[in-house]
């Protein structure tokens, strides 16, 4: 009898845990082991944005849940400033677009708008981000606690600063613009 108690107490102790593991285990995209990478393949070669789940873990599930549906491949570059930023994520290529996702709510942070970091597009509304983003082609200090942060290049800025700019009197709106070819999710 006693140990059969013994056995039993294995059996509720290894059961507790499994639970608990399954409980605090990550779920859906971001389940994945590792830091999630953004490779933008884009006309001239491929952009390795690594993603920020610790500073913004929403907007990054988002973008994960986004790229691996296929949403930005094919979606075009339709704001870009020279010397400022290039923005894009937008299916209809007009700025006034998104994903049919619900908006997200800001995930403000002390990360800083450096050259080559992400952050999240939205209205005058801090909670209106979807899909959209811009990568900073300098550092932007004015956007710094405004904008949710959620990822920074690693390699291929070179390919970011060669997509087609816009007419800075139509803020940055671009003719005939480049776009993402593929989007893909790695993990390393």
């Amino acid at each position: 009898m006693k140990r059969a108690g013994i056995i039993l107490g294995i059996i509720v102790a290894a059961l507790g845990i499994f639970f608990a593991a399954s409980i605090a285990a990550p779920t859906g995209a971001m389940a994945q082991e590792g830091t999630p990478h953004l490779l933008l393949e884009l006309k001239d070669g491929t952009v390795d944005i690594e993603l920020l789940p610790a500073v913004a873990p929403k907007h990054v599930e988002r973008v994960v849940t986004l790229a691996n549906q296929g949403f930005y491949d094919g979606i075009v570059f339709h704001r870009v400033i020279e010397g400022f930023m290039a923005q894009t994520g937008d299916p209809t290529g007009t700025g006034m677009g998104g994903s049919d996702l619900p908006d997200l709510e800001a995930e403000f942070s002390s990360e800083p708008f450096v050259r080559g970091v992400i952050g999240a597009a939205r209205s005058n509304d801090p909670n209106s981000a979807n899909s959209q983003f811009f990568i900073t082609y300098a550092d932007a200090t004015h956007l710094d606690g405004q904008y949710t942060v959620w990822g920074k290049v690693v390699s291929g800025m070179e390919f970011v600063d060669a997509i087609k700019k816009g007419d800075e009197a139509q803020n940055g709106m671009v003719t005939d613009p480049d776009k993402i070819i593929s989007a893909k999710i790695e993990y390393r």
